[in-house]
């Protein structure tokens, strides 16, 4: 396991409790924008970073694993001198959290899993997409991935996000975006489900064509003990980003929770 200095912007109090957000694949920090000033003004230290391959974090040569995208939380934590965090990510950030879980319980001190799976197959799929994108750039995904991070209704109503969203995975490094293609390619966390002892709410969208809720969510929710499981209506993948407001208020909901 070895850990990079990712990117990461912190924002609100130096000494309230601190959450860390971790983005999904083909996304950066800016994919929490609507969540950081509710927990700011409630008192929280936000901590969001590029995922290692991402954004402004650096792109090391692959093959990364979850190892690698969880020590670099814990290195993370670590610059920052924080000895534990409430940890919130959605999808490949979701699964980062369950690695954490597994292996640094002790730097937890709650997880928020959202629109995420423990095992999100076909791997060939994964393999043809890391292929595709090392040929012809992110932007040869771009469009059907920003369709699955939103309803056709948002897309419709919501032209300038659209752009946004769209902007965001085409600026997404290459090769950063292809190696973790390997990562949920090669990911199988479903029995080690039970080993999560860390306070656990697990969000799913509806309409979420990536990991739709009862073959996904539920099931990370039926593995880990004591887990709870929400479904939010009209949302995707990037159900953060659609419905902030239900988002924010169960992620709020377990992090006051799990003090």
């Amino acid at each position: 396991m070895s850990g990079v200095a990712v990117h990461r912007v912190v924002e609100g109090r130096g000494d309230g409790p601190v959450v860390v957000f971790s983005n999904s694949i083909g996304s950066d920090h800016r994919m929490w924008n609507p969540q950081v000033a509710p927990l700011v003004e409630r008192g929280y230290r936000v901590v969001r970073y590029d995922t290692r391959g991402h954004g402004a974090s650096p792109v090391p040569d692959g093959p990364y694993d979850l190892a690698d995208l969880g020590g670099d939380v814990l290195a993370l934590l670590d610059d920052l001198g924080v000895e534990r965090a409430h940890l919130v990510g959605l999808s490949l950030g979701g699964m980062t959290g369950m690695w954490l879980g597994v292996h640094a319980a002790e730097r937890l001190r709650s997880l928020t899993l959202c629109c995420t799976s423990a095992k999100l197959g076909p791997p060939q799929m994964w393999a043809d997409r890391a292929k595709l994108v090392r040929s012809e750039g992110t932007g040869a995904v771009a469009e059907a991935g920003v369709g699955r991070w939103v309803t056709p209704a948002y897309a419709q109503s919501h032209p300038d996000e659209m752009a946004f969203l769209r902007g965001m995975m085409t600026d997404c490094p290459d090769e950063g975006y292809a190696a973790c293609c390997g990562v949920i390619e090669r990911m199988d966390q479903l029995a080690d489900l039970p080993k999560i002892t860390t306070p656990t709410l697990v969000i799913s969208g509806a309409d979420d064509p990536a990991t739709p809720p009862d073959s996904h969510g539920r099931l990370i929710a039926e593995g880990i003990p004591g887990a709870r499981f929400e479904v939010v209506a009209s949302a995707a993948h990037l159900g953060n980003y659609e419905q902030p407001a239900e988002f924010t208020r169960l992620i709020l909901e377990q992090i006051t929770e799990a003090v």
